[in-house]
C-alpha cells in the first residue's frame, strides 16, 4: 500500500455519458437558493446565465479553499464572484437602468399627456368660460372697437342648453319605436288608442281623475336653459300642453267645433294651448286665423312646442296630449259629457257650459286673420248697402284687440248690432238628413223657403211691433249653400224685388271668387288644387260669420235667425254666434228647460227638437 496522502482528481469537464444524475449544492443550484430565500420567480428569471449543466459544473465539486476560485467569504449560495460586503441591489433599482428608462419614454410622455387632456375636458364642462378666456375665444363676437370687457358686459353669451331626460315608470312608458315619421297622423294617433283604450286602462272615474296604474306617457327630452333667442320666446319646452291637430279628415267647421273645446279644456287645465296643421289639406292655420298663441298664450308666454315625438293622444293625462277629430271619440264622447253638462238643469240647458265654453274660445282663441277679416268686413258692408244701412267705420273696428279687452266689448257691442236679415244655410254634397222623415235624404228646398218666410213674419212682420216699422221690405236674406244650383232656386222661389245676397251674387270680385261650384263631398276635396281648397276654405269662413254672426264688432250687421240643419256643423256653430239667449228663446233662469219656439233664432229643420239634447257644440266621429 503507497504510503502518502490519497490523492483524487476530478476533472471539471464531463462529457455526456459522464453525467450522473448529482444535485450538488453549488452556487446557483436550487438548494443554495433556498438558503437565500429566492422565489421560483427569481430563479427562472436567472436561469438564462446557467441553463446547462457544464455551465454549472466547471469547476471541481470538492475545490480546495485555497483555490483561487474558491469565494473568500460569504455563503456560497450568492455565488463566486459576489461580494458579501457590497449593499444588495433590490430590484426596482435594477427595472429603472437608463436602457430601461429610455425604453417606456413613450409610455410616460402619453400618460402624461392623457392626464393633461382628462383635466381640460373636466375644466370644460364644470367652468366652459374659465377655459374660454385662457385660449382667447369669445362666444358670438363681433368686430368692435370698444375694449374686450365692455362687449363682454354688452352682449353676454347665450348659457349651453341643459337638458333633462324623464322617463315614465315601469310598465308604464308608451312605445312609438314602430314609426318614423311624427307627429303621427290622425288615423296612427287612433289607432294607438285603439290598442291603449280596449286593454286594462279604461276607467269610469272622474274625467280627470288618472287611472290607478299610473299615468302612461312617453320619455321626454326637455331643454330646461329657459334663455331668450334672437328670434323671441324661450328655448324652454312649455310644461304642459294641449294640441289640435288639424289632418283634414273632416270639414272646416266640424275641426273648429272640436278645437273650441280643446282650447277651452287648456284655459281650464293650465295648459299651453297649440295647433299642428302638419297634415292639414286647407293650408296653414295661419292662412286663415290669427296665431293661437297670440290670441291665447297660456301660462308659460313664449314656451317653445314640444317635439312631435312627445305628443300623446291616449291618454288624456300626457303631459302633451294631442286630440283631433280622429281621436275625439275617445276623449269627447259620454265621459266628456257627463262632466262638463250642468247636473243641475234639464233639457238643453244641461249643455250651457259647452255653449260657453265655445263662445269664449271663438271670441278670444279662433279668429280669423287680418285677411279674412277684411272679407267678412266687405261681406257685412255690401249687405248693409243693399239694406240701405249707414255703413260701419273699419278704422273704429280692432281685429288685434287683445282677449280681455274682447270679453268686456264683444258683447255689449253685439248687443246693439242690427239684425235685419235671415241667414239659411242649405247644406247638400255627402250629409243628408239624419231623423224621420227625410233621413238618408235631403231636406227639401221648399221647406227652407217656408221657414225662411215664417221666421221674417214672426220677426219683422205686421205683428212684431217697432221691428215691423223698421224692415217693411219682403224677406231679406243671406244664403249660403255648397250647391250653385240649389243657391239659385232658392232665390227664384221669391220674387224678383226681394233681396238675397250671396257670395255668388256678390259684387265683389274678391267675395264672388270665394263662392263654390260643386256640391262639398270630403274626399273630393281632398283631391282638389292646394289653390282651390284654400279659396273655397276662405269662402267657407265669410260663409260661416255671415251665417251666425261670429267675429261681428260695432255696427255690423248680423243675422236676426238662421235657418239650417242640424246635421251640418254650419247649424251647430251658427247657434254659438247667435248668442245662448237670442238662439233658444231664452229670457232669464225661470224659462222651461227646451227651447222656446215663439222666441228662438236658431231654426233646426233636421231633427226639429225631436231629438234630445236638441243641440251638442260639436260632433264625434266614429
Amino acid at each position: 500500500m503507497p504510503s502518502g496522502p490519497l490523492s483524487i482528481s476530478a476533472s471539471g469537464r464531463l462529457s455526456a455519458s459522464d453525467y450522473q444524475p448529482l444535485t450538488p449544492r453549488t452556487p446557483h443550484s436550487r438548494s443554495g437558493y433556498a438558503e437565500d430565500a429566492i422565489t421560483d420567480a427569481d430563479l427562472d428569471e436567472n436561469a438564462g446565465s446557467y441553463a446547462s449543466y457544464r455551465q454549472q459544473q466547471s469547476e471541481p465539486l470538492l475545490a480546495s479553499s485555497a483555490s483561487p476560485s474558491f469565494p473568500a467569504s460569504g455563503y456560497r449560495s450568492r455565488g463566486d464572484d459576489v461580494d458579501a460586503t457590497a449593499k444588495p441591489i433590490k430590484r426596482w433599482q435594477k427595472q429603472l437602468s437608463g436602457k430601461t428608462v429610455l425604453h417606456n419614454t413613450p409610455l410616460i410622455v402619453g400618460t402624461i399627456v392623457a392626464g393633461i387632456l382628462l383635466s381640460l375636458i373636466v375644466v370644460s364642462f364644470k367652468k366652459p368660460e374659465a377655459l374660454d378666456r385662457v385660449v382667447g375665444y369669445m362666444p358670438n363676437s363681433i368686430p368692435s372697437s370698444k375694449p374686450v370687457e365692455e362687449v363682454i358686459a354688452a352682449e353676454p353669451p347665450s348659457p349651453s342648453p341643459v337638458y333633462i331626460d324623464t322617463m315614465p315608470p315601469p310598465g308604464l312608458a308608451l312605445s312609438y319605436e314602430n314609426y318614423t315619421q311624427f307627429p303621427l297622423t290622425g288615423a296612427q294617433y287612433r289607432h294607438e288608442c285603439d290598442i291603449l283604450m280596449s286593454g286594462k286602462f279604461i276607467h269610469h272615474s272622474s274625467y280627470w281623475d288618472p287611472p290607478k296604474e299610473g299615468i302612461l306617457d312617453v320619455p321626454h327630452h326637455d331643454d330646461v336653459t329657459d334663455y331668450h333667442v334672437p328670434e323671441g320666446g324661450l328655448t324652454k319646452v312649455c310644461s304642459r300642453t294641449i294640441t289640435y291637430q288639424l289632418d283634414g279628415t273632416v270639414g272646416l267647421v266640424a275641426d273648429l267645433a272640436l278645437m273650441a273645446q280643446a282650447a277651452a279644456l287648456a284655459r281650464e287645465r293650465n295648459r299651453t294651448f297649440l295647433v299642428d296643421d302638419t297634415y292639414w289639406n286647407r293650408g296653414k292655420w295661419t292662412d286663415h286665423f290669427q296665431h293661437v298663441r297670440a290670441r291665447q298664450p297660456g301660462p308659460e308666454p313664449g314656451c317653445r312646442a314640444p317635439p312631435p315625438e312627445e305628443l300623446v293622444a291616449c291618454p288624456r293625462f300626457a303631459r302633451h296630449w294631442v286630440v283631433s277629430a280622429r281621436t275625439a271619440k275617445f276623449h269627447l264622447g259620454h265621459p266628456f259629457s257627463e262632466n262638463y253638462e250642468d247636473p243641475y238643469q234639464r233639457g238643453i240647458k244641461r249643455q250651457k257650459p259647452m255653449f260657453e265654453h265655445a263662445l269664449q274660445s271663438f271670441r278670444e282663441t279662433i279668429r280669423p286673420n287680418a285677411h279674412n277679416a277684411q272679407l267678412i268686413h266687405s261681406a257685412r258692408a255690401e249687405l248693409a248697402s243693399v239694406l240701405s244701412l249707414p255703413p260701419h267705420d273699419p278704422t273704429a273696428r280692432n281685429d288685434d284687440m287683445s282677449p280681455s279687452q274682447q270679453r268686456d266689448a264683444e258683447p255689449a257691442l253685439q248687443a246693439h248690432n242690427p239684425d235685419p236679415y235671415i241667414a239659411v244655410h242649405i247644406r247638400r254634397g255627402d250629409r243628408h238628413a239624419s231623423t224621420f222623415p227625410y233621413r238618408g235624404h235631403y231636406v227639401p228646398l221648399e221647406k227652407f223657403v217656408e221657414a225662411a218666410r215664417g221666421a221674417w213674419t214672426r220677426l219683422y212682420g205686421d205683428d212684431a211691433g217697432e221691428s215691423a216699422a223698421a224692415f217693411p221690405a219682403p224677406p231679406i236674406a243671406y244664403v249660403a249653400s255648397d250647391s250653385h244650383a240649389t243657391a239659385h232656386e232658392f232665390v227664384s222661389a221669391f220674387p224678383a224685388s226681394t233681396a238675397v245676397f250671396s257670395l255668388d251674387s256678390s259684387t265683389d270680385p274678391a267675395l264672388r271668387a270665394l263662392a263654390p261650384q260643386h256640391e262639398y263631398v270630403q274626399e273630393e276635396f281632398n283631391n282638389m288644387e292646394a289653390e282651390d281648397r284654400v279659396r273655397l276654405t276662405r269662402g267657407m269662413i265669410v260663409d260661416l260669420a255671415m251665417l251666425s254672426g261670429l267675429w261681428a264688432w260695432e255696427d255690423d250687421v248680423v243675422p236676426g235667425a238662421t235657418i239650417c240643419t242640424f246635421s251640418s256643423n254650419i247649424c251647430r256653430l251658427s247657434a254659438v254666434g247667435l248668442g245662448w239667449d237670442r238662439a233658444f228663446g231664452f229670457g232669464g233662469d225661470d224659462d222651461p228647460p227646451y227651447i222656446n219656439d215663439a222666441e228662438k233664432r236658431w231654426i233646426d229643420l233636421d231633427n226639429r227638437g225631436v231629438v234630445l239634447p236638441s243641440w251638442t257644440a260639436f260632433e264625434v266621429f266614429s
